[in-house]
């Protein structure tokens, strides 16, 4: 079976861009979370989100084609710029277009149906682009950016929720392994925070309110939490096998050693109360990786700060990891939840803690709720050395991922910057 690692990161986060910054937010403890800049859509939907830094846009969309992409698909094409920058890859050259597949999650270009329907509303028929289906398709972002790198091998999208990005690197892991390719581009791109679809979140009492310090607001297994926190963001992971890392000189961060995937069967939107299927899915991680629970040093944990999610979790971690007590947090306090993106950026955290042997902390965590009894890491980093780590995703639906972190299986480590 081929040994899949992780060679690139592309992040672009609210805590930050690239992986030295984003990693060095979760450690440190620098929000993302803001009220909305004065004249975004969103600054009459939310009380508090978290925003991406500045970029430009223009530069990545250039052309006229620029004018008819979704947020998403532009975080997307530069995501991928900066994975496959990180992993040293370029198409055609070190790595044969028909051999290098990507898959990218998320619900599309919301947005950009949005303006639409308002467009047709105001000013009847002919406001209606041509351009709309190229604009909201939720296949756009892998498939825009196919097109901009020259990626011929496997493309497609996934529509899992929150769980999506996480299931994108399950999907990306099983290709590699069936040898049907050697590199996968894996990840999610969210763009979220436009008045429709926040204001469902918000009108459903989801979201964190009544906060005078936003980046008091997201606080996972905290008694105090109220809701989750509403973000945008893109991650994407480059997984490649072993041997074609190896033969090209390059550097693994950790490899992916296994997953699990299932479904609750349950409810649309909420977990199932005694976290067997969620306990599951990480039991099917252990599973795919050959190895025993007590392995498992670190949880980085899907930990959104919602009432029901945050226990159904902590009961799940309970169940699986029966015997053993691994270290446990959420970075969520700090980036809030980007949907399945969500599961990308902490899929790379959990990586680098393999590599580094720093667990970021749950920050916002002054006293943990007595019905989420685990070994919490918060307020500050600790220094461990898991031998490996598992990150959540749990999506609507009842749909679950957990994904098996492990140290690389390539010649060139990780150099475990001291952050």
């Amino acid at each position: 079976m081929n040994a899949v690692t992780i060679t690139g990161m592309g992040l672009v986060t609210p805590v930050g861009r690239g992986v030295d910054d984003v990693f060095g937010a979760l450690l440190h403890g620098r929000s993302g979370i803001s009220r909305p800049p004065a004249g975004h859509p969103v600054a009459d939907s939310v009380e508090l989100a978290g925003f991406l830094p500045e970029f430009d846009a223009g530069a990545i969309a250039g052309g006229p084609d620029g004018k008819v992409m979704d947020r998403t698909v532009i975080l997307a094409q530069l995501t991928a710029e900066e994975a496959l920058a990180d992993a040293g890859l370029v198409v055609g050259e070190n790595i044969e277009p028909e051999r290098i597949g990507i898959i990218i999650g998320g619900v599309g270009g919301m947005a950009t149906l949005e303006k639409q329907v308002l467009a047709r509303a105001e000013r009847g028929r002919a406001a209606v682009s041509p351009y709309l289906l190229t604009g909201i398709l939720p296949n756009m972002p892998a498939a825009r950016a196919a097109i901009r790198f020259g990626i011929r091998g496997y493309t497609s999208s996934v529509g899992t929720a929150c769980a999506s990005g996480a299931q994108a690197i399950a999907d990306g892991v099983r290709l590699i392994r069936s040898g049907e390719l050697d590199v996968v581009i894996c990840g999610a791109s969210e763009a979220p925070l436009f008045p429709t679809f926040a204001e469902t979140f918000a009108n459903a009492r989801a979201l964190a309110r009544g906060w005078d310090d936003p980046t008091e607001a997201s606080r996972p297994f905290d008694p105090r939490r109220n809701g989750f926190v509403l973000s945008e963001g893109a991650a994407l992971l480059v997984l490649e096998s072993a041997e074609h890392a190896d033969k090209r000189g390059a550097r693994g961060y950790a490899d992916v050693a296994g997953y699990g995937v299932n479904a609750d069967a349950h409810h649309p939107t909420a977990p199932r109360p005694d976290g067997t299927g969620a306990a599951a899915c990480m039991r099917l991680a252990f599973a795919s990786g050959h190895i025993t629970p007590d392995r498992v040093g670190y949880v980085n944990a899907h930990g959104t700060s919602t009432k029901l999610g945050d226990v159904a979790e902590s009961t799940a971690i309970g169940l699986a990891f029966k015997g053993s007590s691994p270290a446990v947090s959420s970075t969520k306090a700090l980036t809030g939840h980007m949907l399945g993106t969500s599961g990308v950026v902490e899929a790379a955290a959990s990586a680098l803690a393999v590599s580094t042997g720093l667990l970021p902390p749950t920050y916002n965590l002054d006293d943990p709720d007595p019905a989420c009894p685990l070994d919490h890491v918060r307020k500050e980093p600790r220094e461990a050395r898991p031998e490996y780590a598992l990150s959540n995703s749990f999506g609507f639906g009842g749909q679950n991922v957990s994904l098996l972190f492990g140290p690389p299986s390539t010649e060139i480590k990780s150099e475990g910057k001291a952050w």
